[in-house]
């Protein structure tokens, strides 16, 4: 009977969407300008026109051609890759919006009600990139143009590329407005398939301002309290939304995660929509209560995604942060597990290695090179000049330079090399694959996009001495390398074993890593919601021309029963020196 009335409904929303989707436009739009703060100023020097109608003040819309000025201000002037240009074109009820640096477009079709992408990962892909899907996030160049720091082996690369993308927004109920020759689509649904995966940012509006960020620039997980942005975000008075940003809001998230997610398929969900309706959790995101809506998705990222990459970030400001502090404590059963075997793991090592663990530590003639996460100070620091002062930069590429330099130093004794990240959580995947390279003298990885099937393989090699070549005096050659693995070895701290795994190179030590193979997305909601999903880049290895993504962590190649046993150096190191 549930399946029946199920199939009923589902037929009903179709129709009924269709429906609303081919209506004219029943009064005209009008618009108002508005501060824009971005995540780089606080002071607003801009504003930017956003368009209302039906008297919802609470959902806006956006004119496609202020859309590409959008983009081009933002990545122009916000993010300076200067060579971004976004440019419209109108033919008709068909608007295209093309990137003049790859020729690739997203087509509005007003008539069909659909926005089609001929090649959705290479329109967002980030400006200087060397593939659709290249894992490391900038490039590096000196004044003259050399590379610095990464060389992208672009001849050893491998691309394919994925199926076309049109989305028919009347499947979801939404709808495109062409009026007054003029072509409008909702904001957020502009966040979701242009500015969030391309600048991994989304527009946020509180009623009275604009502003441009991502949950990790409202609130400071240092200090614990929100940043001077977030507290202008949260400055206005909570209130609840209306019918009309109630439906689309709950309709666009349905749409962002049938396409977006990147581990739908593992979690068997067909449709978003049918899941929400399933559990009970379609009439609270539809409710025109706020609170009730952010609670209802930070339950469902915890309790129903729990892959670890997903989480709630800050509430909307329609809810706002003194109703959201009342939300009840919860995770899901994948986090408490991670966190109870954080904690086993951490206890051990401060047993045996102390509470602040040596960085870099010889012990005989093996060398322990440790961190928990990844990090890199791009931006706040030039590793040459540091190097040439004889000092390190305090990050993940500070530490491998310097322990390279004492590993490589004259009559040095190191003959063996353990990377430790048994307690690795993952972090900056350009880190990671400064690690890889340095370990196997080129670091290979490959992405997948299971929405689309795209896939690339990217090679890498990284200037590890800083010398400013790309050499074998960057590598661990002639040592013995060894890595030790755990549970708590997640994202990141999952993709640099997995690396070491397929390349045969490097003996795994430990327990099965923690897996993580999503590469983590930003996202918002139309009500002003911020939270992270697993994005569509899945992280693989590839094997006879086949991909595997990592998802499920890695073996071990030497299993070690007790934990105690990885931080006991000693013990490890005449264990190392025993094997064949």
């Amino acid at each position: 009977m549930k399946k029946a009335v199920a199939v009923l409904l589902t037929l009903a929303l179709l129709l009924g969407s269709a429906a609303f989707a081919s209506e004219e436009a029943e009064a005209p739009f009008y618009t108002r300008m508005y501060d824009l703060f971005t995540f780089r100023n606080i002071e607003s020097n801009q504003k930017w026109p956003l368009f209302f109608r039906d008297g919802a003040d609470d959902m806006p819309w956006i004119d496609l051609e202020e859309l590409a000025d959008m983009a081009n201000f933002l990545e122009n002037e916000v993010y300076g890759n200067k060579d971004f240009h976004l440019s419209y074109y109108q033919n008709g009820s068909v608007i295209s919006l093309e990137r003049e640096d790859t020729g690739l477009n997203m087509a509005v079709d007003f008539e069909e009600n659909t926005i089609t992408f001929g090649d959705y990962d290479g329109f967002v892909q980030k400006p200087g990139m060397g593939s659709l899907l290249d894992l490391l996030d900038y490039a590096y160049f000196n004044s003259e143009g050399e590379a610095e720091l990464f060389r992208r082996d672009l001849k050893a690369s491998y691309t394919r590329y994925g199926a076309v993308r049109i989305m028919d927004l009347s499947d979801y109920g939404i709808r495109l407005i062409l009026d007054d020759d003029r072509g409008y689509i909702p904001l957020q649904t502009a966040n979701d398939f242009l500015f969030t995966p391309l600048m991994n940012r989304s527009f946020l509006f509180n009623g009275e301002s604009l502003f441009f960020a991502n949950h990790n620039d409202l609130w400071d997980d240092k200090t614990e309290a929100y940043t001077s942005l977030g507290s202008l975000y949260y400055s206005v008075k909570p209130t609840q939304r209306s019918q009309v940003l109630a439906d689309f809001g709950y309709n666009e998230l349905c749409l962002l995660l049938d396409f977006e997610y990147g581990l739908k398929a593992k979690h068997g969900i067909n449709s978003f929509a049918r899941t929400f309706w399933e559990i009970g959790y379609d009439e609270p995101l539809s409710s025109t209560d706020p609170a009730d809506a952010d609670l209802a998705l930070r339950s469902f990222i915890n309790y129903y995604l729990d892959d670890l990459h997903s989480a709630f970030g800050q509430p909307s400001w329609m809810t706002g942060v003194d109703a959201a502090a009342q939300f009840p404590e919860e995770d899901g059963p994948s986090s408490r597990l991670f966190t109870a075997k954080a904690r086993q793991y951490y206890a051990a090592r401060s047993k045996l290695l102390g509470e602040k663990v040596a960085d870099y530590q010889e012990v005989g003639n093996t060398a322990y090179v440790t961190f928990d996460e990844f990090t890199c100070l791009f931006e706040s620091g030039d590793y040459f000049a540091a190097a040439a002062e004889g000092t390190r930069k305090n990050d993940t590429v500070g530490l491998i330079a310097y322990a390279h330099q004492q590993i490589t130093r004259e009559n040095s004794p190191i003959e063996n090399v353990v990377i430790d990240l048994s307690g690795n959580i993952g972090g900056d995947a350009d880190a990671a694959l400064f690690v890889i390279s340095w370990i196997l003298g080129e670091a290979e990885v490959s992405v997948e996009d299971p929405s689309t099937g795209a896939q690339a393989t990217m090679v890498y090699q990284a200037d590890v001495n800083l010398d400013h070549q790309f050499d074998g005096e960057d590598t661990l050659q002639g040592r013995h390398v060894y890595c030790l693995i755990s549970p708590v070895s997640f994202s990141c701290g999952n993709l640099v074993p997995a690396a070491c795994k397929a390349s045969q190179m490097v003996t795994l030590i430990g327990r099965a890593s923690g897996g993580g193979a999503c590469v983590v997305r930003s996202s918002s909601t139309a009500w002003g919601t911020t939270f992270q999903m697993s994005g569509n880049s899945r992280l693989s290895f590839r094997k006879n021309g086949s991909f595997y993504d990592i998802d499920e962590g890695v073996e071990p190649d030497v299993y070690i029963s007790r934990i105690e046993t990885l931080y006991d150096r000693q013990k490890l190191t005449d264990l190392i020196n025993s094997m064949p």
